[in-house]
């Protein structure tokens, strides 16, 4: 009897395995975006059980178990390792139907060679099972790496963050005892010094930029300085992404000296308005944007997140603990602005744009098109199904919409948007589904069973894309 994870998980018929096992399945992995932690991945984390690799930092899992009605002591209070592999393991039987039921099989296979189901009753054994692996070398955080032919991954780094850690890891890969196929690159993540709607939290970030950078900053162009400085600093240790997370986004220019007064004022301590806010945030953007393409990086826009919507709970507990939800903006008119002033003046870097929204799935497809200007291939993409969009069903439709309306062709492929060293089965995940989708079309008789061009296309959306598009 075939086990539920099977080889041919997905694959539903004899054109999606061909595709799937000679086009795709053995290809190395470019995760491009991921929030794993640099030090853990300098140090070699050895995790010590089961649940510091897999449930540490998973606000996936929390958000299951708080609708099964686990109490929170579970997710991110004080409970033993054990106690809550046990809760998590209790509940899930009951996780049909949401991906966290795939992905968590598929994990517990892939390292691991669990074919078993996690449930209540097989929690105990896959407890101490999987702890006594993770206490061995090639169960690391860099031996998990290489197991599933990881190649380069991409963390998420805040402009003021020393990168001491991805320094320490390029001269570990640099030295002649190391393997060198691994390699660990720093994201410019902006996020901090884009809220200008919180004076707060703005002058925090800026405390903190001044810190690490040992410069003074008096005026905005002092400001403007030090992130050119710094976007130096990330360029000199390998990074050629930048990325920013929006709830709405939201453009507007302004005249230098009104830009120059906002700045003053906000650092004097005093809230802005929602149009200076705007203004202020709008010319950082572009100010960046600009040094993103004068240097060839790639710039990706994540947008669409209402975060932190449980107040009480987030009160509790902190940010980015699970009580996040989809927006429901209007950003096409701002984008179209953004992206329209930086092409204006051939300004314009590589572009990856995310959305939340499944309803923006059009629009997002529509942009990037309207933004590719025949230069680069897949100049603008519309990015890969994020975060509550990254199931099943949300990357199928993300499919047909860049099928229909671009060329899927030219997307760049999967990332995991993870903390978790475990998540990897993610892209296999998503080449499956990928293959599955062109077979489909074939069986349909709405392509033709020309193997060797599909199978092109699978490798190139698979790997060979992002390794070209980002020049790893």
């Amino acid at each position: 009897m075939k086990t539920f994870i099977n080889e041919d998980f997905l694959l539903q018929s004899d054109t999606a395995k061909q595709l799937y096992f000679n086009y795709a399945a053995d290809l190395p992995i470019i995760d491009y975006h991921n929030h794993l932690p640099a030090q853990d991945v300098a140090n070699n984390r050895q995790f010590t059980n089961i649940s510091e690799a897999w449930l540490e930092d998973d606000h996936y899992k929390w958000r299951a178990m708080r609708a099964m009605g686990i109490n929170e002591k579970y997710c991110t209070g004080n409970a033993s390792a054990k106690e809550k592999f046990i809760q998590w393991a209790t509940i899930v039987p009951y996780t049909i139907g949401n991906p966290l039921y795939h992905w968590t099989h598929m994990e517990l296979q892939q390292p691991f060679g669990i074919k078993e189901m996690l449930t209540a009753q097989s929690a105990d054994a896959i407890y101490e099972q999987t702890n006594e692996l993770l206490g061995q070398r090639e169960f690391s955080s860099q031996g998990l790496l290489k197991q599933r032919k990881v190649e380069v991954i991409c963390t998420t780094d805040d402009p003021a963050d020393s990168l001491n850690n991805h320094q320490a890891f390029a001269q570990q890969q640099n030295s002649c005892s190391q393997d060198k196929s691994l390699t660990m690159l720093p994201t410019f993540r902006l996020d901090s010094l884009l809220a200008t709607d919180n004076v707060a939290q703005f002058n925090k970030s800026l405390d903190r930029l001044i810190q690490s950078s040992n410069q003074v900053i008096s005026t905005y162009q002092d400001f403007l300085g030090v992130i050119e400085s710094r976007h130096q600093h990330f360029h000199d240790l390998g990074c050629r992404l930048s990325d920013i997370g929006l709830s709405q986004f939201q453009f507007s220019l302004a005249k230098p000296k009104k830009v120059d007064d906002a700045f003053a004022l906000i650092r004097s301590g005093l809230a802005l308005t929602t149009e200076q806010a705007v203004e202020l945030s709008s010319d950082i953007l572009i100010f960046v944007s600009e040094l993103n393409a004068k240097k060839g990086w790639v710039q990706q826009l994540h947008i669409g997140a209402l975060r932190d919507a449980n107040s009480k709970k987030v009160a509790a507990l902190g940010h980015g603990k699970g009580f996040d939800t989809i927006g429901g903006y209007d950003n096409t008119l701002a984008l179209r602005n953004y992206l329209n002033h930086l092409a204006g003046k051939q300004q314009l870097a590589k572009t990856i744009l995310y959305n939340l929204n499944p309803a923006d799935n059009e629009i997002f497809s529509t942009m990037a098109g309207t933004f590719n200007e025949g230069d680069i291939q897949g100049k603008v993409q519309h990015g890969a199904a994020w975060w509550f969009l990254d199931q099943k069903e949300g990357i199928e439709s993300h499919f047909r919409s860049i099928s229909s309306l671009g060329l899927l062709s030219c997307f760049v492929g999967m990332l995991t948007d993870s903390r978790s060293f475990l998540s990897f089965s993610r892209h296999e995940y998503f080449r499956r589904i990928l293959c599955n989708y062109l077979a489909h079309d074939v069986e349909q008789g709405l392509l033709p069973k020309d193997l060797p061009l599909l199978g092109e296309i699978v490798g190139n959306i698979s790997y060979h894309n992002a390794k070209n598009y980002f020049n790893f």
